[in-house]
């Protein structure tokens, strides 16, 4: 097929696109709706019993796991998701590791260098950047947690934020092994959360 115009462009992307998604569903992939999906790049390795939703984008290069779902309007680029992984609908992905048994949204963001160990909870309106969150930490609810290093077993309440950023540098966040930070908390970068510290609501350290 010859394309000439804007309107052949689209059309053959289409068939391209039809053509893709049609050869993952070979290997196993299930798509709710082949027509609103799209692969714009490539899948470097592909596990079992993957189940993605509608209009789900995966641009550059992904690593999927085995059991893992993909839930609607989510856009995942150059990203390695882990085996028994739940992303839920609304979601952007960049350059980010998720472990496995993890559990990402609705409407949560990881930027590039976030690295989660496994079962991470990632929840609701939930931004992360350049952080690493070991194994079994929670961070639910509105929060912002930037150039950080989150232990295992920490519990990050609704509304926290880490302010890396001065006008002028950034600085990191360290929250240490099973630490419990109380909701609406300011954590005021350079700063260290101890071990199995608990900060009440309402706080800036």
């Amino acid at each position: 097929m010859g394309v000439n115009n804007r309107m052949q462009l689209s059309h053959l992307e289409r068939v391209y696109q039809q053509e893709q998604a049609a050869s993952l569903m070979e290997q196993g992939v299930t798509l709710r709706d082949p027509a609103r999906f799209d692969l714009r790049g490539s899948i470097e390795s592909l596990g079992q019993d993957i189940e993605i939703d509608i209009n789900v984008i995966l641009a550059g290069k992904n690593t999927l796991g085995s059991n893992i779902t993909i839930g609607a309007n989510t856009r995942i680029k150059n990203s390695t998701i882990g085996d028994n992984v739940e992303i839920l609908d609304n979601c952007v992905i960049e350059n980010a590791v998720i472990g496995s048994g993890s559990r990402i949204g609705p409407f949560a963001r990881l930027r590039p260098e976030t690295v989660l160990g496994s079962h991470v909870h990632i929840g609701n309106f939930v931004e992360i950047k350049k952080s690493d969150v070991a194994e079994n930490s929670k961070i639910n609810h509105l929060s912002y947690i930037g150039d950080t290093t989150v232990g295992c077993n920490v519990n990050i309440g609704a509304g926290t934020i880490t302010c890396n950023y001065d006008g002028a540098n950034k600085f990191r966040t360290v929250i240490e092994d099973g630490a419990f930070i109380g909701s609406d908390t300011q954590l005021v970068a350079p700063v260290t959360i101890g071990k199995i510290v608990t900060i009440g609501a309402g706080s800036t350290i």
